[in-house]
């Protein structure tokens, strides 16, 4: 049997993210990830067992990297504000630099076929733990869950993803976008 090799395994990961945002999936085949990978379609087979496998496994890889990145950026001494200034901002900072992993991600989670197989991701439960518990010590209102993630992350991904506006009007949009959840969200 063949050893793994985490330089191919980078390789393959990398090729797929950039067919899947060219080709789409249904136009990104194995033999189309060896070739940009720069491996043979066999290698691409000793990392996944096929096609659907290798989405998802990426796919599960890169949301809870992206859940990690957000947690990570906090601890619990924060306050309210901070706290969501944080989130908010990381999750921005993750987006802008890797556009192209959260391009993937965004495209997969829209596929219902390929994101229902996934098994659930550790990253957003930790994210809906930290929710409950800010609404627990009275930190945020007691809104459901879904629609806090809603307001705080939704509104970040179009500020992030518009490319008609400058760094510095993203920026301006950003703090604006934040200090209205604060104000919507908090209890003072």
């Amino acid at each position: 049997m063949r050893r793994k090799d985490d330089e191919k395994e980078k390789s393959i990961k990398e090729a797929v993210i950039k067919l899947i945002l060219e080709e789409g999936f249904h136009g990104t085949s194995i033999s189309k990830i060896a070739k940009v990978a720069g491996v043979s379609p066999a290698t691409v087979y000793i990392y996944f067992e096929n096609k659907e496998v290798m989405l998802q496994d990426i796919y599960n890889e890169y949301a809870e990297e992206i859940f990690d990145y957000m947690i990570d950026s906090i601890n619990r001494e924060m306050h309210g504000r901070q706290l969501i200034e944080t989130l908010i901002t990381s999750y921005y900072n993750y987006i802008c630099s890797n556009q192209e992993i959260f391009s993937f991600v965004e495209q997969f989670s829209h596929c219902p076929s390929l994101v229902g197989s996934c098994t659930g991701n550790q990253g957003i439960c930790k994210v809906n733990d930290l929710i409950w518990e800010m609404k627990k010590n009275r930190i945020i209102k007691n809104y459901s869950n879904d629609n806090l993630l809603a307001i705080m992350f939704y509104p970040v991904k179009t500020i992030a993803a518009d490319y008609y506006k400058s760094e510095a009007e993203k920026a301006v949009l950003l703090r604006e976008l934040i200090s209205i959840i604060q104000e919507t969200l908090l209890i003072e």
